[in-house]
């Protein structure tokens, strides 16, 4: 079979996983079923050996359309808010150097890890640059992708219902959200301001740079209301489930049986994580006066672009959580290099860090690169 035929059918696969796990997670009404459902029968899927599959372009082009969808969640409250943001930063970051420190302890004294891979599977996202620096040292490559890998998924697994709850339902309404029908030049305009942003984005080297240069374009014009439109369910939806599969076939076959033997560390780190970073936000809460479920999902130690659709998806400032992320990813990715000269030196197998994405990835893919097979 030729290569691009069996990348179609992959792909194809693919989807009809994620799609039929969003539609069963939509029929029993789960909060933002479609990206959950699609999430969960994925993951389980390439667990199972099936061959998952989301190509680079769709990724990114699924992102774009996020993007645009982000933006047109930024109201004007927003910029009232925008005084609030450096102080809201430094109560991140100090929540992050807490999540670090203990993780870090955790895996050493309870488990045994070395220094090296316990530092490294500590870091909360970038994993770009995490296992980019990470093959530069005698650090275990599969004990810090099997931790990393389950913080996400428990992240989406966890986030998303307890989000749901507390938001009572009203935010998860499917109905048009984020504008309304406009004529076709405000949605060609809109395209074409989001696509320049886009590539500003990726051209600057900005985490995430592609979802948020679309963002921002979509922020610019639905706030001045140039071009207040929505974004159509039929393509909000889809979109939603092709990020759903992004996430959910992160792992692998092969990583089923250090998922068992790593599950107590895994879950370790991750407890770790989320009471330190719910400790900071109960702090931003307290001083700032910002909404629990903006501070839960800006604070929480995972992907930037999963974060910033489920604010959207709950009506939780989007510009706000992904800000958050951004300012995290940023002192994350300079910090790694620094720690990776200073640990002990070793050459790691390159195949590891081709399986789940180069460092060049991450100027539009912060979190969930599409690991070839």
């Amino acid at each position: 079979m030729k290569p691009a035929v069996a990348s179609l059918g992959r792909l194809a696969l693919t989807l009809v996983l994620g799609g039929a796990g969003g539609a069963l997670a939509a029929f029993v009404d789960l909060p933002v079923a479609w990206l959950l459902g699609a999430t969960v029968a994925v993951a389980a899927a390439s667990l199972a050996g099936v061959p998952i599959h989301i190509p680079a372009r769709v990724r990114d082009a699924t992102f774009f359309v996020l993007g645009i969808q982000a933006g047109s969640g930024v109201t004007p409250d927003v910029v009232n808010q925008l005084t609030l943001w450096p102080l809201s930063f430094a109560i991140q970051m100090i929540g992050v150097a807490g999540v670090v420190v203990a993780t870090n302890l955790f895996l050493q004294r309870v488990f045994g890890w070395d220094r090296e891979t316990a530092l490294f599977a500590s870091l909360p996202g970038a994993m770009s640059f995490v296992l980019a620096a990470a093959t530069e040292t005698r650090a275990d490559m599969t004990r810090i992708i099997v931790v990393q890998s389950t913080r996400l998924l428990l992240l989406i697994g966890v986030l998303t219902p307890l989000l749901g709850w507390l938001e009572g339902g009203e935010a998860l309404q499917t109905g048009l959200r984020g504008g309304i029908v406009g004529a076709p030049w405000q949605y060609a305009a809109l395209v074409g301001v989001c696509l320049a942003f886009a590539w500003i984005g990726i051209r600057s080297r900005v985490p995430g740079g592609l979802i948020l240069g679309a963002l921002i374009g979509s922020a610019l014009l639905h706030g001045t209301e140039i071009a207040p439109v929505a974004i159509p369910q039929w393509i909000a939806i889809p979109a939603l489930v092709v990020l759903g599969c992004t996430i959910g076939g992160r792992l692998r076959r092969e990583d089923r049986r250090a998922m068992v033997e790593l599950l107590p560390a895994s879950l370790g780190a991750f407890a770790i994580g989320i009471v330190l970073s719910g400790l900071a936000g109960l702090a931003a809460l307290a001083l700032l006066g910002i909404s629990f479920g903006k501070i839960a999902l800006a604070y929480a130690p995972g992907a930037l672009e999963a974060l910033t659709v489920l604010a959207f998806q709950f009506d939780l400032d989007p510009a706000y959580v992904a800000a958050h992320h951004v300012v995290r990813f940023v002192a994350l990715a300079l910090l790694v290099p620094v720690l990776a000269r200073r640990l002990p030196r070793t050459v790691s197998n390159a195949s590891i860090v081709a399986r789940q994405g180069a460092p060049a990835e991450a100027a539009r893919d912060t979190e969930d690169g599409d690991p070839p097979r």
